[in-house]
């Protein structure tokens, strides 16, 4: 199965777009209310290749991008902190014509979800974070994301590449492709990529990190109904970290996937479409 295999049949289109002043990748598909995918660290858009068909199919118009800095999509001189990201989406949004979406964020794409949906909350509708980060500071969970990732990036070496994707996955075997591997190790290695790094990676430092996260204060305002998506063996934050979100987000409800890693919306793909859609069909309910 190959990431172009995975969006066969689908009408989308890949382009970019001025995002107040910066170039951003976006994979679009679909037509309906606006659904807005945000990737992890490091990550980019083909994070969700096996979610766009499924959702584009049932009447949604899809929007994911390449983050601030991240994928194919230019970063400024300085670091990538929450904030920025947040600013950077909302302009996305305006450069659309997006008054209001529903947004899934995964790891780096749920924190600055759930930040934006506290302090944006006429921005968003539903809104889905799926092994969000954001919510604790464990030194050697940042350890490993800032060693696996600066060892793929100054290396030449794709089998780096494939173990910083492998570590996402309860089933790498299963979800890890060759051409997966290729799409990230040729975004590791673009010059731009590799001049920025320090920014991407500036929220792997503690005092970064502790003035980002996510307070109690900020996920108690988030207004929008919320759904949490967790794998029982995340490597980056164990099952209770999903309890304590979940309790803090007034109108949450929590969904722990077993036999699952980093990715569940990627390694659970079908189970994670049927869910997100009935979760946005909610709203149509109402």
């Amino acid at each position: 199965m190959s990431i172009w295999t995975d969006l066969t049949g689908t009408d989308f289109r890949l382009s970019y777009v001025d995002v107040a002043g910066l170039r951003t990748r976006t994979l679009r598909a679909g037509e309906g209310d606006p659904v807005v995918f945000l990737h992890g660290t490091s990550g980019h858009l083909e994070a969700f290749v096996r979610n766009i068909p499924a959702h584009a199919a049932a009447g949604y118009a899809c929007h994911a991008i390449d983050m601030l800095g991240h994928g194919y999509t230019e970063g400024p001189d300085h670091d990538y902190r929450i904030p920025r990201y947040v600013d950077h989406v909302l302009a996305y949004l305006d450069s659309q014509g997006i008054d209001k979406a529903h947004f899934v964020g995964e790891s780096l794409g749920g924190w600055v979800a759930g930040r934006l949906a506290a302090d944006h909350p006429e921005r968003v509708g539903r809104l889905s974070l799926v092994a969000p980060g954001g919510t604790v500071a464990n030194p050697e969970v940042m350890e490993r994301i800032r060693t696996s990732t600066r060892k793929a990036v100054e290396s030449d070496d794709i089998g780096l590449t494939r173990k910083r994707l492998e570590l996402l996955m309860f089933d790498p075997a299963a979800n890890v492709s060759d051409e997966l591997v290729r799409v990230r190790h040729d975004i590791y290695h673009r010059p731009e990529f590799v001049k920025q790094l320090p920014h991407l990676l500036c929220l792997q430092d503690m005092v970064n990190r502790t003035e980002d996260l996510l307070t109690t204060e900020q996920l108690n305002r988030i207004a929008a109904p919320t759904l949490v998506v967790w794998g029982a063996q995340n490597p980056f934050g164990d099952v209770p970290e999903a309890h304590k979100l979940a309790e803090r987000v007034p109108n949450s409800r929590l969904e722990i996937f077993a036999e699952c890693g980093h990715w569940p919306q990627h390694e659970h793909a079908a189970r994670f479409n049927a869910l997100h859609l009935d979760f946005l069909r909610e709203e149509q309910a109402a």
